[in-house]
């Protein structure tokens, strides 16, 4: 119920702007999404993952798309009290848009929406010791509060 709220917030926050936007919801081009990004906002239905400490606490860097279809991700997070870079090379799944990744278990991450100029949202499960944690991370290219 958590992640609809934050979607539907997520759909307001995005279409208030007055300008046409280009929003891509399938089809991605994964050249258009590399590149530099900021952290907007992070949720997930077992809030402790995305507190201080929280294991899926980590804030974006960049998107690239490698040449092999894989994504890397970079992102910071602080560990035991020092920021730290973690890189993440995603690998494609049969899915469009679906990338997977080890990272405290196994991870599905899907790509939901972007408009390449200015946000891409992303939505992850976690999958580990049979139980399944999700998630949603909102992006820009602009770092706003």
């Amino acid at each position: 119920m958590k992640l609809l709220l934050l979607c539907l917030g997520l759909t307001l926050v995005c279409a208030h702007h007055e300008d046409n936007h280009d929003v891509v919801t399938s089809n991605f081009d994964m050249s258009k999404i590399s590149g530099e990004w900021y952290s907007i906002l992070l949720n997930s239905n077992v809030k402790e993952i995305i507190e201080e400490q929280g294991i899926m606490r980590m804030f974006v860097e960049s998107v690239q798309a490698l040449d092999n279809s894989s994504l890397s991700l970079k992102y910071h997070k602080k560990i035991n009290g020092e920021c730290a870079e973690l890189t993440f090379i995603c690998d494609e799944t049969e899915e469009e848009g679906v990338y997977s990744v080890s990272y405290d278990g196994y991870n599905k991450i899907h790509i939901v929406e972007a408009d390449y100029n200015d946000y891409v949202i992303f939505y992850f499960l976690n999958y580990q010791n049979g139980e399944i944690t999700q998630g949603m991370d909102l992006y820009g290219r602009v770092f706003s509060c």
